[in-house]
């Protein structure tokens, strides 16, 4: 049994502070510029800059575990990457192009045949998988932000599949799903995994303030944006969606209330789908999506507007509580908010004592963090991995070889490799 088993019947909220939620002024480091941004770029206030990365590897010493940091560099804004079964890597760059690791050996061209990425106010190209039965079908799976045909400067996020065939390019490439999600402001993300029941769960942020689309969207039941979407693997709504024979609602709706999802994986034991948000100030949370439930946004939060305020000016919740009726409470919120991005459920061997354990990186935070749980499944403690690094971190993954890898997000962008190193070696 992984020490991370989760129980059916979920425990209270847990947080880094309770001092927003009680309402206590916000220290100064926690305000930031009133963007609709909620990934909260380089230019926050209190954030240090990226430091320039080494080119050579780094030993972390922590109480359970010594490892080695080896940087692949190279890269620009990659924002998510999948594993190939001979080990080679598919990495996506923010700016539209799809890279791969050949042997360890990051390849100079990307491949061919993605479609054209709308780029616009930080969209772009942004999650990667493989369908379950890739060596089959050699279906890639990508998402990635489509022009608005009514708004030229608004995208919209789309699935979108290609078969990769082992030569320089994706092939047979098509849309699968557009959805109706379109924003004018800072791009939000769209975050897809296969479910254990084979479908493919993706999960659509939504804009705080925009021309086009707005944070009320989130609980519009006729719009996709702020919503987990489930769908077949060929794009089609499942007869057993929650909402499909629901009047007013997209069928392909399973979950709503959400904000900006930046990390998303299915337990190994219980099944269960998590989903790591980008909240408001102090708001940030970790959620265990169910089908039909309400999330909460922008109606509640536990955390407050860029400006200090409980509610409103735009970037927070509608209502100073921070709980409703009818909304489900998150698993798990940080504060102050860290912009958790990626999300892992570690099950292999190369690092005994992190079996089970939760890892997302930060985007704010710079830091790898690794959330345990007890052998209840009760979440007792946080540790912050690579903060020395001073990177943005966008993904972590684990690799068939067991070890952990982890994308910088930084235009000058790195894989980093985590290896274990044992403790008497590196003295």
């Amino acid at each position: 049994m992984l020490n991370g088993a989760i129980p059916r019947a979920l425990p209270a909220v847990a947080t880094v502070t309770a001092a927003l939620l009680l309402g206590a002024p916000a220290s100064a480091q926690d305000f930031e510029p009133a963007i609709d941004d909620a990934e909260r770029l380089t230019d926050c206030q209190g954030c240090e800059p990226s430091a320039a990365l080494s080119d050579e590897p780094r030993v972390f010493r922590t109480q359970e575990q010594t490892f080695r940091v080896v940087p692949m560099k190279g890269l620009v804004r990659p924002w998510s990457l999948a594993f190939l079964p001979n080990g080679d890597l598919l990495i996506t760059e923010h700016g539209g192009r799809l890279r791969i690791v050949r042997d360890g050996v990051l390849d100079p061209e990307p491949l061919a045949g993605l479609p054209e990425v709308f780029t616009t106010r930080r969209k772009g190209l942004m999650d990667i998988t493989l369908h379950p039965r890739f060596l089959e079908n050699q279906f890639v799976y990508f998402t990635y932000h489509k022009q608005s045909p009514e708004h030229r400067m608004a995208g919209t996020p789309t699935l979108a599949r290609g078969k990769f065939e082992g030569r320089g390019a994706l092939v047979e490439v098509r849309d699968l799903f557009v959805s109706d999600a379109a924003y004018m402001g800072a791009g939000q993300t769209a975050r897809i995994a296969f479910g254990p029941d084979d479908k493919v769960y993706m999960v659509i942020g939504v804009p705080t303030r925009n021309p086009v689309g707005q944070a009320e969207s989130a609980q519009d039941p006729a719009d996709h944006a702020g919503k987990v979407l489930r769908l077949n693997d060929d794009g089609t709504v499942p007869e057993d969606n929650p909402f499909v024979d629901t009047p007013g609602y997209r069928p392909e709706i399973y979950a709503l209330g959400i904000r900006n999802a930046n990390g998303l994986a299915f337990h190994p034991e219980t099944g269960e789908l998590w989903e790591t948000e980008n909240g408001p100030q102090g708001g940030d949370e970790v959620n265990i999506i169910q089908a039909g439930l309400n999330y909460g946004w922008p109606v509640v939060s536990y955390g407050r507007a860029y400006s200090g305020d409980l509610t409103g000016t735009y970037s927070g919740p509608q209502r100073p509580q921070r709980w409703a009726e009818g909304i489900e409470d998150p698993y798990f919120f940080w504060s102050p908010s860290i912009s958790p991005a990626g999300l892992l459920f570690y099950t292999g061997d190369r690092f005994p004592n992190w079996t089970g354990d939760l890892f997302t990186g930060a985007l704010r935070g710079r830091e790898l963090q690794r959330l345990i749980f007890n052998d209840r499944g009760l979440l007792v403690r946080q540790q912050s991995l690579l903060r020395e690094l001073h990177q943005r971190i966008r993904e972590v993954r684990q690799g068939p070889d067991g070890l952990i890898y982890v994308l910088t997000d930084e235009q000058d962008g790195a894989l980093l490799r985590l290896e274990p190193v044992d403790a008497e070696v590196a003295r």
